[in-house]
């Protein structure tokens, strides 16, 4: 429930007058505090909210990474949970952040835990933020399980960051080239249809093709604006029933260069999650169960699902891993090595490392691979294009001589 301000009068034990504000989630709440003050209310109202559009706020990744970590300093120094988000409430400064904390330490006063608490807002927190939170208040080791979670969330914001700017130029370069080709087609090409046309002879076939494609972008060109949008919406109804979900990622994971590179994110992200999960004290099968949830393509969690039947039936996590093939070679073989010597998790821990700096190599590759192609194929295109009217222009005055 969001927090009112309300204006009151009210009586003291003296038969004084007094008015004032209180802030509340009920008229219930008011009266209460009121009497707690020795006061009899007389009067209470609603002040009217106003909500202003343009300063319309949301709880983006960075506000939960920030909840996170204030939160896990908190445990980490023993302040009791209610109390913890009563402090985190007074030093957060967003107002949509102080609602979510408050509703959270309302919850969690009435009797709920911080899971069950969470759980009840999944658009803000996911289900491997809720599932790690569980796992810590079930084994007592919640002031373990948070400086892990805050470790990933960040790790995985700093990644999600790091790709959209290293795609700042490229995507730059790529509508600035389709925009010149749209130019050139509409404003350039059509001059020469009248050229064509003062000369009185056959247009080649390749320059009919530019002039037609030349009055088809002034006439529905317009149309242009609707193909994200449909590339969109395709997209999203291939998320929309599990069997679709499953075919998509399996078409994903085998494009080239780009199917190995998320393949080896998401290997980096499940050795981080369950190595941090196996160091705190977590049983393998709560791990596995919660790694799940962090997951993105939809193959390696029914693989996943399969490991987890596997190790359940008394096969090891390395041994489950290899006879599914679906994370790399190296994970399994290290990770069999790690059940080996009773390092599992270091192991894990060390693999993340390593994939996270193999994703970083590829992604700067691919982009330093982009930007010259892009270039490439630009300058080609825009050279097809003058090429192709000149060489027009040429064959129809080598016919009229």
């Amino acid at each position: 429930m969001a927090i009112h301000q309300y204006n009151y009068q009210a009586c003291d034990v003296e038969g004084k007058i007094q008015e004032g504000q209180i802030n509340a989630e009920n008229e219930q709440e008011v009266v209460t505090n009121l009497q707690n003050q020795q006061l009899i209310p007389l009067k209470i109202e609603q002040q009217p909210e106003t909500v202003n559009l343009f300063q319309r706020q949301s709880i983006k990744n960075k506000d939960v990474i920030d909840f996170t970590n204030g939160l896990c300093t908190l445990i980490e120094a023993q302040v009791p949970l209610d109390k913890a988000l009563g402090l985190l409430e007074g030093i957060t400064e967003k107002q949509v952040v102080r609602e979510l904390i408050e509703n959270l330490r309302r919850d969690v006063k009435e009797g709920k835990s911080l899971a069950e608490a969470l759980q009840t807002r999944p658009e803000i927190f996911s289900r491997m933020y809720i599932n790690m939170v569980h796992a810590g208040e079930e084994g007592g080791i919640l002031e373990q399980l948070l400086p892990k979670l805050a470790n990933f969330l960040t790790s995985a914001e700093e990644a999600k960051r790091n790709i959209i700017s290293s795609m700042i130029y490229p995507f730059i370069l790529f509508v600035v080239g389709i925009g010149s080709v749209i130019l050139l087609l509409v404003y350039v090409v059509p001059s020469f249809a009248t050229l064509f046309e003062d000369m009185g002879s056959n247009i080649p076939s390749s320059a009919a093709f530019l002039l037609a494609m030349s009055d088809w972008l002034k006439t529905y060109g317009w149309s242009l604006i609707f193909i994200p949008i449909l590339i969109w919406y395709g997209w999203k109804q291939l998320d929309t029933t599990p069997e679709r979900r499953l075919q998509r990622d399996k078409m994903i994971l085998s494009i080239p260069l780009l199917g190995n590179l998320i393949l080896e994110a998401e290997s980096s992200r499940f050795c981080r999650t369950l190595g941090s999960l196996l160091g705190a004290g977590i049983p393998l099968l709560k791990g596995l169960y919660i790694t799940k949830g962090v997951m993105e393509n939809q193959v390696l969690t029914e693989g996943l699902n399969r490991i987890e039947e596997a190790v359940r039936s008394g096969v090891g996590l390395g041994k489950s891993l290899v006879n599914e093939k679906i994370f790399p070679v190296l994970l399994a073989q290290l990770v069999i090595v790690g059940e080996e010597s009773g390092r599992t998790a270091t192991i894990l821990d060390k693999l993340a490392e390593n994939f996270d700096k193999s994703v970083k190599q590829q992604t700067s590759s691919l982009v330093a691979l982009l930007e010259p192609l892009l270039i490439l194929i630009l300058g080609v295109v825009v050279g097809a294009i003058v090429i192709t009217m000149l060489s027009a222009i040429f064959s129809i005055n080598d016919m009229q001589y």
